[in-house]
């Protein structure tokens, strides 16, 4: 449904922004250092921009098949957001174990936090994402040209 060009811009906007918003936390809730706070946020950020790709690629042939082009409803945004989150949750947290020096059930207690919260950002920002670049129909005629 969308573009390569388009599926890279909105990985790019989408980890830029929550680079910024997850140094904040983990500086402000972990109480951890900047720098530290900084290169946990850039290396979750390269590691979702690789499942965000793929993941919505996987998500985006699924949905073809079961709705119409462009319309995502309320309760596929619920799934896209819950998968992603999910499969995240399971590549992130031997990451943040290492990385803040915590065992795995601290880890995974923060890895939930983020969770929970980056499950409301991907929910407005893909909601707001769909609105500033809206999926464009193509109709038959012009594919088979």
């Amino acid at each position: 449904m969308r573009t390569l060009p388009d599926r890279l811009r909105h990985t790019l906007m989408f980890e830029g922004i929550a680079i910024g918003l997850v140094m904040v936390l983990i500086t402000w809730v972990l109480d951890k250092p900047v720098a530290e706070a900084g290169g946990l946020a850039l290396v979750l950020s390269l590691m979702a921009m690789a499942w965000n790709f793929i993941y919505n690629l996987g998500f985006d042939a699924l949905e073809k098949r079961h709705t119409p082009l462009g319309q995502r409803s309320l309760w596929m945004r619920v799934v896209h957001a819950l998968g992603f989150e999910g499969g995240f949750l399971l590549i992130g947290l031997p990451v943040i174990a290492w990385w803040l020096g915590m065992g795995l059930w601290q880890a995974f207690i923060a890895d939930i936090a983020f969770a929970v919260f980056f499950l409301a950002y991907a929910f407005v920002f893909n909601w707001a994402y769909d609105q500033w670049f809206p999926v464009v129909q193509v109709s038959a005629s012009v594919v088979a040209q």
